[in-house]
């Protein structure tokens, strides 16, 4: 399955990026191995999600999953913002391949989480970090190359051998992107000289 139109707007054209410093709750999922980490900030008045920033480190399919969740949560209810699944992200951005449906569980997540985190603000609990084992594990799947989608070598996820990409982290978003090149894929930022 190719990606759908709409996945691939909203991976060239993402919406409501970035954070804010005052958010009324924060959540963030998922694996750092694998590069794919969303973070959700909302903004809450009288029990509505009224504003959501994002930033997400991953594959194209992720970043495109959390501009959609990110326009879908926007005025809704913090309880039917807490109805939105993998599932409908899904639907909604017109289907994903089977090996990126991963990342409609992690935008739905990062949301909920962002949810909690607002309860338990109000509520005066302060919340633990979570444990190591929470992290999303791609449930058996493999990292994937954010460029060509194949499975990367677990020896060396640094380097893709299909599309012969190599890696490197940027300094300004910690995202991955392809060594050598003038600006981060993720957030723009000018990278060091091409090599």
């Amino acid at each position: 399955m190719q990606y759908s139109p709409k996945v691939m707007d909203h991976f060239a054209n993402p919406r409501n990026v970035g954070e804010f410093p005052d958010a009324d709750g924060v959540g963030e999922v998922g694996n750092p191995a694998c590069g794919d980490i969303m973070k959700m900030s909302i903004k809450v008045k009288d029990n509505v999600i009224v504003d959501v920033k994002f930033k997400t480190f991953g594959c194209g399919a992720a970043i495109a999953v959390s501009s959609m969740v990110s326009e879908m949560a926007k005025g809704k209810s913090l309880a039917e913002a807490m109805a939105i699944t993998n599932d409908l992200v899904a639907e909604e951005l017109g289907g994903l391949p089977k090996n990126k449906m991963h990342c409609s569980n992690l935008g739905a997540d990062a949301l909920h989480e962002a949810i909690k985190n607002y309860e338990d603000k109000r509520a005066g609990r302060v919340p633990a970090a979570a444990p190591a084992g929470d992290l999303h594990e791609h449930e058996g799947e493999a990292c994937a190359c954010p460029y060509c989608d194949t499975a990367l070598e677990e020896e060396n996820k640094a380097f893709c051998r299909a599309c012969h990409v190599e890696f490197e982290e940027c300094p300004a978003c910690s995202g991955i992107t392809k060594k050598g090149d003038a600006k981060c894929i993720h957030c723009g930022a000018p990278l060091g000289k091409a090599s």
